[in-house]
């Protein structure tokens, strides 16, 4: 089933609009139905993560059908899914407010710069 479906069945179940369930998850109403509609390619772990705590469900439901590769069986890492960013990260990211995020961003792109900086060789 397709990452749209899966979102629409969920929120079908649960009685909710898209108008609510856009608010919840924190993204606009047309952006939640070009997701619906499947006009939306690959939609960012972070997106996931806060339409599956809006719609009360483990967020690798939405992962799988997002199409996000699950890692292999081997050892202890049965049901995970290969993201580039900690999933504990994108979860607390999740949960505060964009403009806190975007300040988040540019001390991070800072601490990277300075870094990049410090691990350049001196020319002496």
């Amino acid at each position: 089933m397709s990452l749209g479906k899966k979102i629409r069945g969920l929120r079908d179940e649960l009685s909710m609009s898209q108008a609510q369930l856009a608010a919840q998850a924190e993204l606009s109403q047309g952006y939640l139905s070009q997701l619906e509609n499947d006009d939306v390619q690959n939609p960012s772990a972070a997106v996931i993560f806060r339409l599956a705590r809006s719609l009360h469900i483990d967020p690798r439901v939405l992962m799988q059908a997002a199409g996000y590769a699950e890692i292999g069986q081997e050892e202890g890492n049965a049901g995970r899914y290969e993201v580039s960013v900690d999933p504990d990260l994108l979860s607390f990211l999740a949960r505060i407010p964009r403009e806190q995020q975007a300040r988040l961003l540019k001390l991070f792109k800072g601490m990277e710069r300075g870094a990049t900086a410090a691990a350049r060789p001196s020319a002496s």
